[in-house]
């Protein structure tokens, strides 16, 4: 969840480690720091601050020079925020330099060891811990240092080591926590997300759990953490460093609604079969026999992933008539769950790195299950432990919350419902209806967009409220869970989801004219249902906000979206949501792309 950037060569190293800060920030901006070096220097030098990267940039000397270095931003897990407790942490001596993102589980009990043996610790991390087993490390050679400290550590970790005696080098391991090396001319660069490179180079290795690798300035190898040699193949990212620019947008968030219409086509492209009214998914490596035999299909994801993943189990049984549900992966892996191999399991994320995903994934593995990821990152650690899958091509989202891969993932989940629903039951006449409604997705989400001013002006409506409602009934409710997410993620209004049947079972005793409601109330089969759960709260002087295909009377406002196919329907009903959580936040002065207390790939549990 923080993020890391090192460079080994011959440029000017602190600009390189400030910019690639920059373009890490979001995954993690509570403390920032920088450690330096280079071959003629007589040390290490080190800057640290509490707060953005903005604070640690206005603490860096005018002079301070050198070649090599490594940088971090900081997500607490560990101690409160301050200059002590930001990364990088430095040895007694100020010889050893370490950067960390993940959690050491034992590191209370390897922290009372060394100071029973006089180690004295600066800070509160649990990072400090691996600082001092370096450092006292007897061994001849860094990489032989940093292996016998990992022996001593357990949890993640993806980390970044320096020593003042080995200024040629950088030496870097993964355990659970994604590291990227980044291979330039007579230039080495490393970072914990692709996001801090493709503005240098976009030939990348993505380290594997239990791998280490030596960066010098020409030169890099691969290895475990045992020492044996691996083999490391570059591969060429295909995203371009203006991805991650804001484009004139004045946040990340409303840049990556503002692309969603684009988002959803690149999901689409080349992926649609006319001929026979069904999708071409070439990475399932699922055939129609094995496809015929999935009895039951489990999808597994965290936050909005989860949501996402709540739609594609509706998405799968309306079109494939499988019987599938959604679980939040977090809770999955400790339940103990009987593990069926006639199920079909798929891990939801958009980093493709998130921990709790990633662990079931490899229980899952270990268990002899099949499991297929829908991620957005290509080369992310799920795609590569999955026996197959589909990218959803929604591009680089760069803010906290995630708008255009949630969206992008559900249309990926209709693409393999649709792919799953033709090779069973599903008519070529649905197959072609949810075809063109697939094609129609683009433009309507542009038509929803032309509508953000009138969104803006609802938004501010409701900026004032403590606390708001959001309810929907079976298609709905995974759009309201959704909503009511996004709205307490970037405005801090506290929300709540539930589905409109339960609101008589409990949740109406909450109705009265400060608690708005918003309501999903697509025309479907549930119209009318939908509407009298309208007539409850207004008869309780509850406010409404509706987002429907048409005016709704009771509503005090209606967003109004166009109608796709039913199925396709929640695609749409989103998107507006995203907005008006936008501009709810927006109204309050809120931080949009960098929440309190969030960060966007959640690396740790």
């Amino acid at each position: 969840m923080c993020g890391i950037v090192g460079y080994i060569g011959k440029r000017d190293v602190a600009p390189l480690l400030l910019e690639g800060l920059q373009r890490l920030e979001y995954r993690g901006y509570d403390s920032a720091g920088i450690v330096i070096t280079s071959p003629k220097a007589s040390g290490l030098k080190m800057v640290k601050a509490k707060g953005r990267v903005r604070d640690l940039e206005a603490k860096v000397p005018k002079r301070f020079a050198g070649t090599t270095g490594i940088a971090h931003t900081r997500w607490a897990t560990h101690g409160a925020p301050s200059d002590e407790n930001a990364h990088p942490h430095l040895d007694a001596e100020g010889k050893v330099a370490v950067v960390h993102n993940g959690i050491i589980d034992n590191a209370t009990e390897l922290r009372a060891k060394l100071v029973a043996d006089g180690v004295e610790f600066l800070s509160e991390t649990d990072t400090e811990v691996l600082v001092h087993l370096v450092a006292r490390s007897q061994a001849v050679t860094l990489e032989e240092k940093v292996r016998e400290a990992l022996r001593h550590v357990e949890g993640t970790y993806g980390i970044a080591v320096m020593h003042a005696d080995f200024s040629d080098r950088i030496v870097v391991a993964r355990n659970g926590s994604p590291v990227v090396l980044g291979i330039g001319e007579k230039e080495m660069f490393v970072a914990s997300d692709i996001a801090a490179l493709v503005s240098h180079t976009r030939q990348i290795v993505t380290l594997e759990d239990g791998e280490m690798a030596t960066l010098k300035a020409d030169d890099f190898r691969t290895y475990t953490t045992e020492g044996s040699r691996t083999t490391a193949t570059p591969t060429t990212v295909e995203w371009e460093a203006e991805s991650y620019d804001m484009g004139g947008h004045d946040t990340y968030m409303h840049k990556e609604i503002s692309e969603q219409a684009d988002a959803v086509d690149r999901v689409l492209r080349g992926r649609i079969d006319d001929r026979f009214s069904t999708v071409h998914l070439g990475g399932l490596n699922l055939d129609a026999r094995e496809a015929r035999g999935i009895r039951r299909v489990k999808i597994l994801g965290c936050g909005t992933s989860y949501h996402a993943g709540m739609i594609g189990a509706q998405l799968i049984e309306e079109l494939a008539r499988i019987p599938a549900d959604a679980e939040p992966a977090s809770e999955f892996r400790y339940r103990n769950p009987v593990v069926d191999p006639d199920t079909l399991y798929v891990a939801v994320s958009q980093s493709g790195e998130t921990y709790d995903v990633l662990a079931a994934v490899q229980e899952l593995k270990r268990k002899g299950a099949r499991v297929l990821g829908v991620v957005n990152v290509v080369g992310s650690a799920i795609a590569r432990e999955a026996d197959g899958g589909m990218y959803v091509h929604a591009g680089p989202e760069v803010c906290v919350v995630s708008t255009k891969c949630f969206t992008n993932t559900v249309v990926a989940f209709a693409l393999l419902s649709l792919h799953l629903g033709r090779i069973r039951d599903l008519s070529v006449s649905d197959g072609k209806r949810l075809i063109a409604g697939l094609r129609k997705l683009p433009a309507q989400i542009a038509e929803i967009l032309e509508t953000e001013d009138d969104i803006k002006k609802i938004a501010e409506e409701y900026a004032g409220a403590q606390s708001m409602m959001f309810i929907g009934r079976v298609r709905g409710y995974p759009v309201a869970l959704e909503a009511s997410l996004k709205l307490k993620e970037i405005s801090y209004i506290h929300a709540e989801a539930y589905p409109a049947s339960e609101l008589k079972h409990g949740p109406l005793a909450l109705i009265e004219p400060a608690l708005p409601t918003v309501a999903i109330v697509p025309d479907d089969e549930l119209l009318e249902k939908n509407r009298a759960a309208l007539e409850e709260i207004k008869a309780r002087s509850g406010r409404i906000l509706a987002v429907a295909h048409r005016e709704q009377e009771k509503a005090d406002h209606t967003i109004v979206v166009p109608k796709n196919e039913t199925e396709l329907d929640p695609i749409l009903m989103g998107i507006p949501l995203q907005l008006l959580a936008y501009h709810t936040a927006l109204a309050m002065g809120r931080d949009i792309d960098k929440p309190r207390n969030l960060a966007k790939s959640v690396t740790v549990e």
